[in-house]
């Protein structure tokens, strides 16, 4: 998580959403990344969208098993769906979005088995840092 949280945190710089992800394979991380949808005006541009993305390529393979995807926040639907489709068989994220997310707050995609294969999910992993990260940039946000 320290990794994604760093990821986050470069997101917040740059005027993103200060998501982070981070995808290990093997036990070593082989992909990370941070939300650029503003920067690439791409709605697509999510942070565990990007870090399939990486892996994939750096695998050669999409098919993403024996991997574990880290995240910040709780994934929405679109990233929920691209996690079951790319195999990955554990989602961590540090904090739930009851706005979005679509592993558990909102609805549950994760577990919909008709989708691929359920992955294993452990929430809350370090969440009040990744709390905060968000609390603070949208307080920001809003003081502009």
């Amino acid at each position: 998580m320290s990794a994604a949280l760093k990821q986050a945190q470069l997101a917040a710089s740059c005027g993103e959403v200060p998501v982070g992800a981070v995808l290990a394979h093997a036990g070593k991380i082989i992909a990370e990344a941070h939300n650029l949808t503003e920067t690439n005006h791409d709605a697509t541009c999510h942070a565990e969208i990007l870090v399939i993305r990486q892996a994939s390529r750096t695998l050669e393979n999409w098919r993403l098993a024996d991997s574990i995807l880290v995240v910040t926040l709780e994934p929405c639907g679109m990233c929920a769906t691209a996690i079951k489709l790319a195999r990955i068989p554990t989602l961590v994220f540090g904090i739930a979005d009851p706005r979005a997310g679509a592993v558990g707050s909102l609805y549950d995609l994760s577990q919909d088995s008709r989708t691929g294969p359920p992955p294993r999910v452990i929430s809350g992993v370090r969440a009040e840092e990744c709390r905060e990260l968000l609390r603070s940039f949208f307080e920001k946000r809003r003081q502009k």
